[in-house]
């Protein structure tokens, strides 16, 4: 598995005199992509970048964004198989190579105005983004070196653009698979999480089901899908209390008041858009989830144990696929499937794994030539011994769950 760490070879200097500069693009669909950008955004700020995060829905005419993600939420939400059907479809390349050269044309200039004359370092969270500035890359308009960071854990070839510089995935089953559809320089890094995700303890759980007026003794599932409150949350809770009635039942809903409603007029725990999620994972027993997005990487930094239920069609299929393949979560197939792996989850300790590979930031700065920076900012390195070290760790994590 050491092979998918790679250091760069190529050094670059940084353009003027002045403070280096970051460009992050994101997108606000869902809320994962933006997650890893605002952490990326705050560990680069930390070394001593100026950084610029954008939102690409904003890059995109008048209100294209507005629209391109309404569709998108209504597919998810009244007619999940239309998204399953579109999803399934662009994994074609010719189909993807088409969505590239729209989107270019669409947000092209906006993207090249982004990227401003002292810009060292380029990195994408999102993958028609990624499309974009691949194309600029190609044809010379981008001339920085692009990254892209992996926020799923599978990885579709909306991802991948050949002309992308490098791609950081969080763990090897994503990284062989963005190398099994060309993506170039492919690295294993450590999940970009919000430093408030810690290791729960006994002290942190008591106070944790205080604040969010849980009971002490209960065995507490804490059901999410995501920013949208997508998938069938209502079922899940049915199947949850079926396969287990210690369980207590809360459900995230996010956005979706509609579903908070429906929830809490049939007597469930059911909470809208929640800003302090680490203190409520450190409130749960397990985490029920149906996406597999940086909720997932959240709960493991927290020690929470994660079980894979009601998948959502698309990328919440692959994911759970890649989740259980790994052992960082497995995938509860069927309601028959459910009861066994809760009971795993509130028996078993669950360690928070050593990292899975090297630092993100380390890498970023090492590629755009400013590795004396990694300096003085405590925790960032990028020793190939430490890398080594971490991918010897995963290994030995996922020979112990397959036990």
């Amino acid at each position: 598995m050491g092979r998918l760490i790679r250091l760069p070879l190529q050094r670059r200097t940084v353009p003027g005199h002045g403070t280096p500069r970051a460009v992050i693009v994101s997108a606000s669909v869902g809320a994962g992509h933006d997650a890893v950008a605002k952490e990326l955004e705050v560990r680069l700020l930390e070394a001593g970048l100026t950084v610029d995060r954008h939102d690409f829905l904003d890059l995109l005419p008048g209100n294209t964004g507005k629209i391109f993600v309404g569709t998108y939420h209504t597919m998810l939400e009244r007619a999940p198989w239309t998204w399953k059907l579109l999803y399934g479809g662009m994994d074609n390349p010719g189909m993807m190579s088409g969505q590239a050269r729209l989107f270019t044309w669409l947000s092209g200039r906006a993207m090249r105005r982004a990227l401003k004359d002292d810009t060292a370092i380029v990195v994408s969270t999102y993958p028609l983004a990624s499309q974009v500035l691949g194309r600029l890359r190609k044809t010379g308009k981008v001339s920085q070196h692009v990254h892209t960071y992996l926020t799923d854990f599978s990885v579709h070839r909306l991802w991948a653009s050949p002309h992308v510089d490098s791609h950081m995935a969080v763990h090897t089953v994503p990284a062989e698979q963005a190398e099994g559809i060309d993506c170039q320089d492919v690295n294993v890094v450590s999940p970009l999480v919000d430093r408030r995700f810690h290791p729960v303890s006994k002290a942190s759980r008591a106070a944790a089901r205080q604040r969010w007026g849980l009971p002490h003794d209960a065995k507490i599932a804490l059901l999410v899908g995501g920013s949208w409150g997508a998938g069938d949350l209502e079922h899940t809770v049915a199947d949850v209390q079926a396969a287990d009635p210690r369980f207590t039942c809360v459900v995230v809903c996010g956005r979706n008041e509609v579903l908070r409603q429906r929830l809490e007029a049939a007597g469930v725990t059911a909470l809208g858009w929640v800003d302090d999620m680490p203190s409520l994972m450190h409130a749960a027993d397990v985490l029920v989830q149906n996406a597999g997005g940086i909720t997932v990487l959240e709960a493991v930094a927290s020690g929470l144990p994660v079980v894979t239920y009601r998948s959502i069609p698309g990328h919440g299929l692959t994911n759970a696929a890649a989740l259980d393949q790994s052992g960082v979560a497995p995938w509860a197939r069927t309601h028959a499937e459910l009861a066994p792996l809760l009971d795993r989850a509130i028996r078993s300790e669950s360690a928070v794994p050593a990292p899975w590979g090297v630092d993100p930031v380390g890498l970023l700065l090492e590629s755009a030539g400013l590795g004396h920076l990694t300096e003085t900012v405590p925790g960032v390195v990028l020793p190939l011994a430490a890398a080594m070290e971490a991918m010897d760790a995963m290994d030995s994590m996922e020979m112990e769950n397959a036990r």
